[in-house]
């Protein structure tokens, strides 16, 4: 079984799991299943097309799946796919005088 590492912010949706062991062939069948199984991280994980988001980074070991077949990419028992949300950060844009945005 192919194992799912979850990122801590997505935890909340899957009763703070942090692995989950995923009987797939594939990243895509490993996926349905963590959604299957906590069907609230659909939203979080998929766009309107069913799609993976496209801010969200999922890596087969260490390589970017989009780098190997993408949902297609086989697993198997050794496998560990990584999530990896995009973290949205910093502060609005703020009318700042030139003296305040030199600085």
């Amino acid at each position: 079984m192919a194992t799912i590492m979850i990122p801590t912010p997505l935890r909340k949706f899957t009763e703070q799991r942090s692995t989950l062991e995923a009987a797939s062939i594939t990243v895509k069948s490993a996926i349905d299943q963590l959604i299957h199984l906590y069907p609230s991280l659909q939203h979080h994980l998929l766009d309107k097309d069913d799609q993976i988001r496209s801010f969200v980074r999922i890596f087969v070991g260490d390589t970017d799946y989009a780098e190997l077949d993408g949902p297609d990419t086989a697993v198997d028992d050794q496998t560990v796919i990584s999530i990896v949300p995009a973290i949205a950060g910093g502060i609005p844009d703020l009318d700042l005088s030139s003296d305040h945005a030199d600085r």
